[in-house]
């Protein structure tokens, strides 16, 4: 067990060294190929001028830049397939990044990765130097009658050797896989605007999964619950009506049980209009608002322009903040009239709520109105309101007519 103790402390220097050596010689190879290009004017001597030789600079890094995304697809490409490390691809086929790290970065780390191979090289000579040296010719051995006491030297100085390159390679992998990332992936800015779209895309879906789970309860109630309680309702009715000899007490029951069915069906059916109302999504949104201004108990007026229908959970966002709006004039407001207006605009879906009340309306109040103005933002909208002592008072929404 101690012997195996030791092998593994040994060997743990060398783990994960030959992947970072192979990373490191592809990309010798691939920062290669651009260094050629770079050398392509100084072939044959070169230009002499010395605006020839700006020119010379300029045009070869010029093509560099062309060559940009394929260098960047190649490096991100070894990142993965070597150190499985995954370089986002950037929101531009090239950036000043990406050709300060083929000019600057990738040639120093690649020459410090051609270094270390050397030395991968020359430490593997130098530790195998008991293995190679009898492949000399004998009478080599014989004028060297000391090389025996020297290849111990050299052994372990090759150890030594394999030992560091190790220690190099994995060292200036990490460094260009660094350098890579933060060169040739995409940049801090469009690392957040990559966020932002994938926590709005992320949003819309909770609001759509939201929106169809309310449909599903409404159906539910709708199909199910209410049902039953109308039936009931029903049979409570002709048993008041047909059972003519029941005793007083028993005629009071069922009275009382059929008036409770009643005031059942009809708190469950605003329950269910308020989930979901049926009309919103049969009809759209104009239809459903003048459902609201109908069962108002005040006089409204509803001017609606819709050409197009918005996103089902925007009509539904809208719905709401006209319904629970209206039924704060008609609790606090002791407004004579109220008008709505519903419209669109370049995209943005308009909701106006004006009353003639006393005004004095404030999210802070108690009122809803901060309850309102989260349902707002949850789809991105702007909530305003303007309510003045002594009125009117002003309901301002503006949402995004697609998600």
């Amino acid at each position: 067990m101690q012997i195996s103790g030791v092998l593994t402390a040994l060997r743990r220097p060398f783990d994960g060294a030959g992947r970072a050596a192979a990373f490191l010689a592809t990309g010798v190879l691939v920062q290669l190929g651009a260094l050629l290009v770079m050398a392509v004017p100084w072939l044959n001597g070169g230009p002499t001028k010395a605006l020839s030789c700006v020119l010379a600079v300029v045009g070869m890094a010029g093509i560099l830049a062309v060559a940009c995304p394929v260098l960047s697809r190649m490096h991100r490409a070894r990142c993965q397939g070597w150190l499985e490390v995954e370089i986002p691809v950037a929101g531009r086929p090239w950036s000043w990044r990406q050709l300060g790290y083929h000019l600057a970065a990738g040639p120093l780390l690649a020459l410090g990765g051609a270094l270390t191979l050397l030395l991968w090289a020359a430490a593997g000579v130098a530790a195998t130097v008991y293995v190679w040296i009898w492949a000399l010719p004998p009478e080599t051995r014989v004028e060297h009658l000391g090389y025996t006491t020297q290849a111990v030297y050299v052994t372990a100085a090759g150890l030594a050797g394999l030992y560091g390159a190790a220690w190099l390679s994995r060292t200036l992998a990490r460094l260009d896989t660094r350098a890579a990332t933060a060169r040739l992936g995409p940049s801090r800015a469009e690392l957040l605007e990559m966020r932002v779209e994938e926590v709005t895309e992320s949003r819309a879906g909770v609001l759509d999964a939201a929106d169809a789970e309310r449909r599903r309860i409404e159906r539910d109630l709708h199909d199910g619950a209410q049902q039953r309680l109308v039936s009931m309702a029903v049979n409570l009715g002709l048993a008041k009506v047909t059972l003519k000899d029941l005793p007083e007490d028993a005629r009071k029951v069922i009275d009382e049980a059929h008036r409770e069915a009643k005031e059942a069906i009809a708190e469950l059916s605003n329950l269910v209009r308020g989930l979901h109302p049926a009309v919103l999504e049969d009809r759209g949104l104009d239809a459903a608002l003048s459902g609201i201004a109908e069962r108002a108990p005040l006089p409204v007026g509803l001017t609606a322009d819709l050409p197009v229908r918005p996103a089902p959970a925007v009509e539904a966002v809208a719905y709401f903040v006209v319904s629970e709006a209206l039924a704060n004039v008609v609790k606090h407001a002791r407004a004579g009239r109220a008008d709505v207006r519903v419209e669109t605009r370049g995209g943005i879906l308009l909701v106006v709520v004006t009353d003639d009340g006393v005004g004095g309306a404030a999210p802070e109040g108690g009122t809803g109105l901060a309850g309102l103005a989260k349902r707002v933002a949850s789809v991105d909208g702007t909530f305003s309101i303007s309510s003045p002592a002594g009125g009117p008072t002003v309901v301002t929404v503006e949402l995004p007519c697609a998600l």
